[in-house]
């Protein structure tokens, strides 16, 4: 028996992405997404969505959230100057939504086992929130697993950190390191559960790609500042494509055809927060479970 893990990027509005999928699978092979997937893994709007999934909330509630909820989560700050002087926005909105759909639950009562990425801005290090599936978790027991989404979902300018525990943890977007949780994964399912790479198969679904540039003409008389040069939210675009297919590759070469990768490419700019983009997506993720449906099935091993 194959031990299958589902793991879903980051990416903001983009999220109805997967999300739709994700419940068009539910839907159309009577399953739940819980009892299917061993180990759901999700980094910022992916946490979301990998939460929702470990507790069975309903994927068509998740999808109403981002059609019904996005612009006001994504309701900018007064005064913030484009994240320049403060956060884009402020997570309270986030924050209300996630506690009605999670309510108080921990991440030891979840359904299926769950991994959540953060960044741990004090240490500079990697921050991996975790369901209770070994004896050795004991860190994240008592965590919410709302307070562990808010930590995952706050992208640097967009929300502020996430300040959590007597620790006194301050944490920010898992995408800055992992994105793409695919390498997440398999390193929990290698090198935790000690399974090997042939008993594992990971079904990764992304948010959306545009390849990320930046013109080389009067390159010489350009200021490389953030804002000028860089082009501020820009840079943050292309850290996290550059995460999700460095690890789309990685994943793929050491799995093979046990790995199975769900996404689109885009001709236009994909920003986290551009509501506008929520029907275009939703139609996108539409065509692409209709074109991948069989192969979807197959992969699952559904009936």
């Amino acid at each position: 028996m194959n031990f299958k893990v589902l793991c879903i990027d980051g990416g903001g509005v983009r999220g109805i992405y997967p999300a739709y999928i994700l419940k068009r699978i539910e839907e159309v092979f009577a399953v739940r997404l819980h009892e299917i997937f061993d180990m759901v893994v999700g980094t910022s709007t992916g946490s979301i969505i990998a939460s929702a999934i470990a507790v069975d909330y309903r994927l068509k509630d998740v999808v109403n959230i981002f059609e019904e909820k996005s612009r006001r989560i994504f309701r900018k700050t007064p005064f913030s100057f484009g994240g320049v002087i403060a956060s884009r926005y402020d997570r309270k909105e986030l924050e209300d939504i996630l506690k009605l759909a999670l309510g108080s639950r921990t991440l030891s009562e979840t359904k299926t086992r769950l991994v959540i990425p953060a960044t741990d801005l004090v240490s500079g290090n990697v921050h991996v929130f975790k369901s209770k599936y070994l004896d050795e978790f004991v860190r994240d027991t008592d965590v919410k697993i709302a307070d562990a989404v808010l930590a995952s979902c706050a992208a640097p300018t967009y929300f502020d950190p996430k300040t959590l525990g007597e620790a006194s943890y301050m944490l920010a977007d898992g995408g800055l390191w992992a994105n793409n949780p695919s390498m997440v994964a398999l390193t929990e399912a290698i090198g935790k559960l000690g399974l090997g790479k042939n008993q594992v198969k990971i079904l990764s679904v992304g948010t959306g790609s545009k390849q990320v540039s930046y013109e080389i003409g009067g390159v010489g008389k350009k200021k490389w500042g953030a804002l000028l040069g860089w082009e501020g939210k820009k840079l943050l675009d292309m850290i996290l494509y550059l995460q999700s297919v460095s690890d789309t590759n990685k994943t793929k070469l050491i799995l093979g055809e046990n790995y199975l990768r769900l996404d689109h490419d885009s001709d236009k700019e994909l920003p986290l927060d551009n509501v506008n983009v929520l029907t275009e997506m939703k139609n996108r993720a539409d065509f692409t479970f209709t074109h991948n449906s069989e192969k979807v099935k197959s992969f699952l091993e559904i009936g």
